[in-house]
């Protein structure tokens, strides 16, 4: 768009639908470039520190926010300003945005180093099980839209942003010639590969981040089933993180209705009556029930 001088970024790092520029840094505190693609979220979790001040200004598009369950919209010079943040806050782009985002904390390299080698390390992976590599985007997707209208509050946004993402993330410590076996596992293989959940939760726990601590927990619990014979812990009912429930469900649809070099997936509506049918057993029926509602927009993604 012409608005900053790309000669004056220090460092840049693609992510998927993100282009984040460090442009200045010094005590501490850091300016950095940000451009959303449409459909991109964005996201600010709470500070450490009392002094910690947190800062943007629009320069192109529009950042929508949920307040209050009000929605509310930054537009072209508008500016957020919090000192510091106390709760989280997720930003919808739905149309190409730019903003300058200041921190009075380095916060640039968990993006350039932790979190984009969590993204790529987790497409990496779809596509060693199968996938395509939007499979992680699409799990997504459908997971923040679910979640919002089931009424999630933004914390809980947060989190399922996340851990949706990388919500497999585990299997990289499974060995390829069980993820990419193309017949039936034998017992011994599948309780190895029911060990990518937990692995998952520790992979996220080392990175140290709060954020990725706090999705640890919903990356292992998305293999329980609302019926108790889930794993890897047996959780049942409402002992499963809703966002883990989400997940359940969104990632079940997108893996029956996806193709993959061993067999054709299968058609939308079938996928939608195999949801059906185990209502109540593997899926939370509300959150089913509210997922079955956006049939026809799913249909689309």
């Amino acid at each position: 768009m012409g608005i900053i001088n790309e000669d004056s970024f220090i460092e840049t790092v693609h992510m998927k639908g993100l282009q984040i520029s460090l442009i200045a840094s010094g005590d501490g505190t850091e300016v950095i470039y940000h451009k959303l693609d449409p459909g991109t979220r964005w996201g600010l979790e709470p500070a450490n520190g009392s002094g910690v001040l947190e800062f943007f200004h629009i320069l192109s598009g529009e950042l929508k926010y949920k307040k209050n369950n009000q929605i509310n919209s930054l537009k072209i010079g508008d500016v957020f300003y919090k000192s510091p943040v106390k709760e989280h806050y997720v930003f919808y782009a739905d149309q190409l945005t730019e903003f300058i985002y200041v921190s009075s904390q380095p916060v640039f390299h968990h993006y350039s180093t932790i979190s984009k080698e969590l993204e790529d390390l987790a497409i990496s992976i779809e596509e060693k099980d199968g996938y395509t590599v939007d499979h992680c985007s699409r799990i997504s997707k459908i997971s923040m839209i679910l979640g919002e209208k089931l009424g999630l509050n933004t914390s809980q946004l947060f989190r399922l942003s996340l851990a949706s993402f990388l919500h497999d993330i585990g299997k990289v410590k499974i060995p390829l010639e069980i993820l990419q076996k193309p017949d039936k596992l034998t017992s011994e293989e599948w309780e190895i590969m029911k060990e990518h959940s937990r692995y998952g939760r520790e992979i996220l726990e080392n990175t140290g981040l709060p954020t990725l601590i706090e999705a640890a927990k919903i990356v292992e619990q998305h293999h329980e089933r609302y019926d108790g014979k889930g794993y890897p812990q047996g959780l049942k009912g409402e002992e499963i993180e809703i966002e883990a429930a989400i997940i359940s469900i969104v990632d079940s649809f997108d893996a029956m209705t996806t193709d993959r070099v061993y067999r054709k997936g299968r058609t939308t509506k079938e996928a939608f009556e195999e949801l059906i049918r185990c209502r109540g057993k593997m899926y939370n029926p509300d959150i089913l029930d509210a997922f079955l509602e956006l049939k026809e927009e799913l249909i689309k993604i």
